[in-house]
């Protein structure tokens, strides 16, 4: 059954029709009509459709045209009582008519009826996945060739953010056990969600609404960590950067809201933050705090900068790039948001902390390469180390290479015992120390140095030799 899914959201089901017309084509199987832009919600729901015939040709039952002569052309305040006593009811017959009526005025319709309800309280979209739907495959009717892509996608996407938790399974919508008929799967549904969404961020099929769709479900749909692994898969963390810009007026507004809602969501995801890394993400983001004065841009701008500040080298570059300034000058604004605040704060005490690592290295890196090397206090100091050992693989360990230099050429006995005692804390504290150092190596001329005149150059030449070997004795008995 979901074999639809791929070829429907990428539009190979428009396969038959020449690449001439195909544009055209789809543009009318996702609007109605041969100009997409003048159809509207408003405009559809104007339209009387005739369901006593359907009930004629039995394609809904007699209690099906009940509810929805109960339903259909009623006032927001009515229809919205009737959801609240019967909602289940009338998913019912709304699922039924998308799979069992292929009209596409209808399909249409009903179609705005859902996007109506849902908008209208997205809480709604749980009554999809009732327990009494448990044979109903809830997915299908929005994923056939004929459905009106921009409602199907919106509506999917609440629909599946509202599942229970308990369907994180192979199998959605709560699939009976003894059930004949396969039910379209959660994955395949997402995974085709994202396929449609990034095609759209590409080459939107509606010039004004094909991207704002795009990224409205998107923003819906990140939270999922599959969605998150296959938008990154599909390449389209940076389709995102080029729609973060300074924005003016609502709509834009709006959108670049969204499309910063989808970063910060990606922030929470490794694989997403290292693709976050190669792209201009962070300036734009930067640029846009700092010219915004709608407090939810700011808010979750300022989130997301606060996720990506401990995460490799994006602390440096937000110094360079001057956000320590700008935070100060959003903190002397009046917002009316405790989270604003406090990750406010928060962003604020993190680049302080990283400034003054920053700082502490930089002066630490103009030592070595000067080599000019003395008992400083942060060689001694663990939280250096600890905080900095990073910054050591810069370069392609520039600064492990300028200390075995020193060991080689240096006559100075200070300088010597420094350059040993900072080996033996790299292989310390780096996850792999002991393997980059004799890789380097290193391990002949320290051991050069175990005869040196000098008692301090003997003594920390010899706890870097210790530290070499018994990080290779352990290693071997762990092979053991």
């Amino acid at each position: 059954m979901i074999c639809f899914v791929s070829r429907l959201f990428t539009g190979s089901a428009l396969s038959p029709v020449h690449n001439d017309t195909r544009e055209k084509y789809s543009a009318k199987l996702v609007f109605g009509s041969m100009e997409p832009a003048e159809l509207t919600t408003e405009q559809v729901l104007r339209r009387d459709i005739p369901w006593e015939t359907y009930m004629t040709t039995k394609l809904i039952s007699g209690t099906g045209l009940q509810l929805l002569r109960r339903y259909d052309k009623k006032s927001e305040s009515y229809r919205a009582q009737l959801l609240d006593d019967d909602g289940l009811s009338y998913v019912r017959v709304f699922v039924s008519i998308l799979r069992d009526i292929f009209k596409e005025e209808t399909v249409e319709y009903v179609l705005a009826l859902i996007d109506e309800m849902l908008t209208a309280n997205p809480k709604r979209a749980r009554l999809f996945h009732d327990n009494s739907l448990a044979d109903e495959d809830t997915y299908e009717p929005f994923l056939s060739n004929w459905f009106i892509q921009e409602k199907s996608c919106k509506i999917l996407a609440l629909i599946v953010s509202a599942r229970p938790k308990s369907q994180d399974g192979p199998v959605s919508n709560g699939e009976a056990s003894n059930s004949k008929r396969k039910s379209t799967t959660i994955d395949d549904v997402l995974k085709g969600l994202v396929e449609w969404l990034c095609a759209q961020l590409k080459n939107p099929s509606h010039p004004g609404r094909g991207i704002p769709v795009a990224v409205n479900c998107l923003a819906a749909l990140l939270k999922e960590p599959l969605v998150r692994s296959s938008f990154v898969q599909a390449d389209g963390v940076k389709l995102l950067t080029p729609l973060i810009s300074p924005a003016s007026t609502q709509q834009s507004i709006q959108l670049l809201y969204e499309t910063c809602l989808c970063v910060w969501l990606l922030s929470f995801y490794e694989p997403a933050i290292e693709y976050l890394a190669t792209t201009r993400t962070l300036p734009r983001l930067i640029e846009v705090v700092k010219s915004s004065t709608k407090e939810k841009v700011v808010r979750v701008v300022v989130l997301t900068l606060r996720n990506l500040l401990p995460k490799g080298t994006f602390a440096a570059h937000m110094i360079d790039l001057g956000l320590p300034q700008i935070v100060q000058s959003l903190k002397a604004q009046a917002w009316s948001d405790e989270d604003l605040l406090e990750a406010l704060n928060q962003l604020e005490e993190g680049l302080k902390d990283n400034i003054k690592r920053l700082s502490s290295f930089d002066k630490y890196k103009q030592e070595v390469l000067l080599g000019h090397l003395d008992w400083s206090p942060m060689h001694k100091d663990p939280l250096f180390w600890r905080d900095n050992i990073n910054n050591f693989e810069e370069n392609d360990f520039q600064i492990l290479r300028v200390l075995i230099t020193i060991l080689d050429t240096s006559s100075d006995s200070r300088a010597l015992a420094v350059a040993c005692f900072d080996l033996s804390q790299f292989i310390q504290h780096h996850p792999a120390g002991r393997i980059i150092v004799t890789d380097l190596k290193a391990k002949e001329r320290v051991m050069k140095l175990m005869n040196h005149e000098n008692a301090e150059v003997t003594k920390n030449s010899l706890l870097c030799i210790q530290r070499l070997f018994l990080g290779a004795k352990y290693a071997s008995f762990l092979q053991v």
